[in-house]
């Protein structure tokens, strides 16, 4: 059955102002070739979508002709406002954008542990609001929050739970009280992380994978051909509660000690560093202790072997950063607040006490309990490619994702590609905003009579 000539209009519109997105300007020539249109119909919704509001003449094409083939039509940037925000145990991160992604303004807050709730919420709103003050932003459209825990996935709310502050669930409900305005959409950190590697990441070329987050605390995202999966409860990806042997016990419904966080946490992961000789003598602002000592084991070890820690077979395989948003390094490294115990503080110096060999057997050991984790995901679901995400598995580079390949590879017969995150803790951030911009198009680009 052919479409309705509405449906056929709203149709082309969409995809005209996809590729304005992906492709940045273009004319209306350029327009015709990418879409198969024909002239008049690139003519008429270029017409629709300027009475729209949504686009606007922002340049020539410098051809050798005048005429409405040499105009650049672009999205209207300013159309709307997006926020993004990484919700950690202990601070928070805030982003604010505009519509096609460039970074507009930027900050963190710290959150001690002994405040309370309500001047918990007060101080991230208000920093939600003094950021968009410094953006020009006069009203957000869209709010993407990315925080730990469950979300439910018949309301879209963050599950209360035990382990996490009682602040994270009031701010949703302080911010869309103070910016009514505003569609406030929340989702799990790690989902977010996921879907960031995806798209700007080193997930491009797989549409489907896991992430294994490894920050504070552990967790997995699920995307199966193309699609994120959070399960029958929102919880697909509770890696940590996951029995794996090398506890002292097991996990319980509301405590995952004793599960693959046990293992994998970042307290773990240091007292690991310890118990192989390596001691961490200080730290840069809020990145984890455990991030640290990963990262300087790598550097131990790449001393001997001559290589730079961080390169390999992403380079190699040609993944590329993509496109999208603005990558500043002010937003990767400001969603580096680790999630609670192994965070550590401002520090003169940043540096690790012990040599190569003990290095090797951290990195070894470490590689050992990741392991575990990652191979009972590869045996369920047989995903192809593992991620190992987080700040962790950042700095863990490709030393520590070979490793775990290597291990993985014995244990099973599922072939599967270990590939360090490109993205870190920043890739919360990332995916918060991303989610935000495909809210607020999907909304302003849609057909008036949707």
């Amino acid at each position: 059955m052919p479409a309705s000539p509405s449906t056929a209009r709203a149709i082309n519109d969409r995809l005209a102002l996809r590729l304005l997105q992906q492709e940045g300007p273009l004319t209306a020539g350029q327009l015709k070739q990418l879409t198969g249109l024909s002239r008049p119909t690139v003519a008429d919704l270029v017409e629709r979508l300027t009475a729209a509001g949504l686009i606007d003449v922002v340049g020539e094409a410098g051809e050798q002709r005048r005429g409405p083939n040499a105009k650049l039509y672009g999205i209207v940037a300013d159309r709307a406002h997006l926020a993004a925000l990484d919700v950690r145990t202990e601070g928070v991160s805030v982003v604010v954008s505009d519509l096609v992604g460039a970074v507009l303004a930027e900050a963190s807050v710290p959150i001690g542990g002994d405040t309370g709730t309500g001047p918990a919420v007060e101080q991230a709103v208000a920093l939600v609001e003094r950021v968009a003050k410094e953006a020009g932003a006069d009203r957000l459209h869209t709010v993407g929050i990315g925080a730990p825990g469950l979300i439910d996935p018949a309301s879209g709310e963050l599950r209360d739970s035990s382990g996490l502050p009682a602040w994270h669930r009031r701010l949703v409900a302080a911010l869309q009280e103070r910016l009514p305005e505003a569609r406030v959409n929340v989702e799990n950190e790690t989902n977010l992380a996921a879907l960031a590697e995806q798209r700007d990441g080193v997930a491009q070329d797989r549409d489907t994978f896991v992430l294994l987050w490894l920050g504070h605390g552990t967790g997995a995202a699920v995307v199966l051909d193309g699609a994120l999966r959070r399960g029958a409860s929102g919880g697909t990806g509770e890696i940590g509660f996951l029995p794996v042997p090398g506890t002292t016990g097991l996990p319980s419904a509301v405590d995952c000690e004793g599960g693959f966080h046990s293992l994998a946490g970042a307290a773990a992961i240091v007292e690991l560093a310890a118990a192989q000789g390596l001691t961490v003598e200080g730290a840069p602002t809020y990145e984890p202790l455990a991030a640290v000592a990963v990262r300087e084991a790598v550097a131990l070890v790449a001393g001997i072997s001559g290589e730079h820690p961080g390169e390999g077979r992403s380079e190699r395989a040609g993944v590329s950063e993509g496109g999208g948003l603005s990558k500043g390094t002010g937003l990767t490294e400001r969603a580096g607040l680790s999630k609670g115990a192994g965070l550590s503080k401002r520090a003169e110096s940043t540096g690790i006490s012990g040599d190569a060999a003990s290095a090797g057997r951290f990195l070894d050991a470490l590689a050992d309990r990741l392991a575990v984790g990652a191979a009972a995901v590869v045996a369920i679901l047989d995903p192809g490619c593992v991620v190992l995400g987080g700040e962790v598995g950042q700095a863990g580079g490709e030393e520590l994702a070979g490793r775990v390949e290597e291990r993985i590879r014995r244990m099973s017969p599922l072939v599967t590609v270990v590939r360090p995150s490109s993205l870190g803790g920043g890739a919360v951030l990332r995916g918060a905003l991303l989610t935000a911009r495909d809210a607020a198009q999907d909304e302003l680009f849609a057909p008036p009579d949707r």
